[in-house]
Order: C-alpha cells, then structure tokens, then sequence
C-alpha cells in the first residue's frame, strides 16, 4: 500500500486509509453537486480529498473516523497536494485492516511520558506549588495516555499533548541550569499546567479531534486551566491571594502572549516570558519535524506550514 507520505502529483493509486474529517460541501455549478471534502490519514501523514458528485448514498455510507479503499490520483492544487477520489469504498473484516494501523503516535510510550510528567510534578519543591499542580494531573490523567495537543498545528497525534509537556519539560530544565534567575518550580509548573486543560477542550478519539467541546468553545483551555488553579486552592485550603497563586495564574494566561492569540495578558514574570517560548519553540520545531517527516525524501519543500507564517521548509542536503 502506497503511504500517504510518499505520494507525488500525477500518482494515481489504490490502498486504505483512515477518513480524518468529512464535510459535504456543494460545488459553484448550476445547479450546485453535492462533493465529500475529505482529509484521508494513516499513520505517516495525511492528505486534502474531494470525492466529486456525492450520491445520496455516499453521503450516508461514509463518516469521519471510517476505514476506507480509495483509488485515487494526486494532483496539485494552489500548490498543495490534494487527492481526487475516484472510487472509494468502506473497508470490510476480509480485508484485514484495523484502526490503529492508521493512527499516528507520539515516539514515546504514552505511560512513559506520563510518568515522566508526574516525576517533573512530584520534584517541584514548594509544596502548595506541587499541590496545585498534583490536583490538575488527577483531572486529566488518563486522558493525557492519549489526548493530542491540538487538532492540527502541532503534536496532533496519539498522546501529543503529553509528548509536548515532556519535551518542554527537557527545554525548561536546561533554561533553568543556564539561567539561574528562574525558578524551576514555577517553569515546571507553568509546562505542565499551561495545556493542561486541553482534554476538556477538544473532543478527540485516538488521538484525532473530530470537534471542540462546548466548554472549548464558550471558555477555552487558557481559561478553564486557570480555573482549576482556583479550584486546587480552595480545595487544598491555600491563599487565593497570595503571590504564588497569583503567579500561577498569570503562568497560564500569558503563555499565548497576545489577545489574538488567546492570552488576556502578556507575560510580565521572567518564568511567564521564558514558558511562551519554550511552548513557541517546541511547537514550531514539531511542526517543521512533522512537515519532513511527512514529505516524501525526494522532495526538497515541505508543503506550507500554517503555524510558521504559512511558509514552506527546505531540506538542505549535504
């Protein structure tokens, strides 16, 4: 079976994929047909489809999160690969494929990564810290084994969103050796609870957000982590007022840095300025590792990364 990443234009194909997302959309013509908007995935990258003059029954037959047989050819289209599904079909028992097949995963054992994370928590020094920060694990714990940490910018794939906590928990140990200035206990906390809140954020299926939650929505994981702040206070009896609540709040608020960006206020603690750009710089580099990954070797560009100003990497080869 041909592997999502090393399609090429002018491929034409046949092999089983997972439906990410499906949309029935209506074509400009008149009168207007009915299509499939499609993005087909497995477990090496995923791809744009549009499956033309959708029948009544296509449109019952096929749904987000299905097995499918596609035969298809690929094209380019405003300078991005895009399928064009010629025939596709649901995948049945005979034909020996499974979900997980299909399903991208974080490089390490989520049970790893989280253990990984309860460590960095259980080695903050001041207790209240630890506390707080022990509370809003519990909420999410088993949802972190799996959860991504977006739908689509950065780690969205099984057990994402604990992969990013563990890599910035590895960037923040090394800031605070080289920076004496900032208190560990503060950046440790700040990683961990800065995305905290996401699992309540987004609804996702092995790894896959097929929408956001009404709480996403109307509030949003910047938000409700800060209220899970207030809430371990009062149920662990600690001052709502004092400094290093305070600062924990304003860990998580600012750590988008911008109010377009989803953050009320900007970071103004030397930890909220160092947490922003740790997240920033792992984000960014996972897209641009996810962007190779994905790309066929042949190929010098990635496709354009929405989260880096929409521009392309190239593969310098030496």
């Amino acid at each position: 079976m041909t592997l999502i990443k090393d399609l090429v234009s002018g491929d034409e194909f046949t092999g089983f994929y997972l439906i990410k997302e499906l949309e029935v959309k209506q074509t400009n013509a008149t009168p207007p047909k009915d299509y499939l908007d499609l993005v087909l995935c497995d477990a090496s990258g995923q791809l744009s489809a549009k499956f033309w003059d959708a029948s009544p029954s296509d449109k019952e037959t096929f749904f987000s999160m299905g097995l499918v047989k596609v035969r298809g050819l690929v094209q380019t289209y405003r300078e991005r690969l895009q399928i064009k599904v010629m025939q596709m079909r649901p995948a049945a028992d005979a034909d020996g494929v499974t979900l997980t097949d299909f399903i991208r995963s974080a490089p390490i054992r989520p049970v790893d990564l989280v253990h990984t994370i309860k460590q960095a928590a259980s080695s903050i020094r001041d207790t209240e810290i630890r506390a707080i920060v022990s509370f809003c694990i519990e909420k999410v714990e088993e949802k972190l084994m799996h959860y991504p940490a977006a739908k689509t910018h950065h780690h969205a794939y099984f057990a994402g969103l604990a992969y990013h906590m563990v890599r910035m928990l590895e960037i923040g140990d090394f800031l605070c050796r080289q920076r004496a200035f900032l208190n560990p206990d503060f950046i440790r906390a700040g990683i961990i609870l800065h995305d905290i809140a996401k699992p309540e954020e987004m609804i996702a299926q092995l790894g896959i957000v097929s929408d956001y939650s009404v709480k996403g929505k109307l509030i949003g994981h910047i938000s409700l982590a800060s209220n899970w702040i207030t809430e371990a206070a009062i149920r662990l009896d600690i001052d709502l007022d004092s400094e290093k609540v305070t600062a924990l709040h304003h860990l998580v608020l600012s750590h988008h840095n911008l109010g377009e960006w989803g953050s009320p206020v900007q970071p103004q603690t030397p930890e909220a300025v160092a947490l922003h750009h740790i997240d920033a710089l792992d984000a960014k580099l996972q897209m641009v590792e996810d962007a190779l990954d994905t790309t066929p070797e042949t190929e010098l560009w990635t496709p354009f990364i929405r989260g880096l100003e929409n521009k392309a990497v190239y593969r310098v080869k030496i």
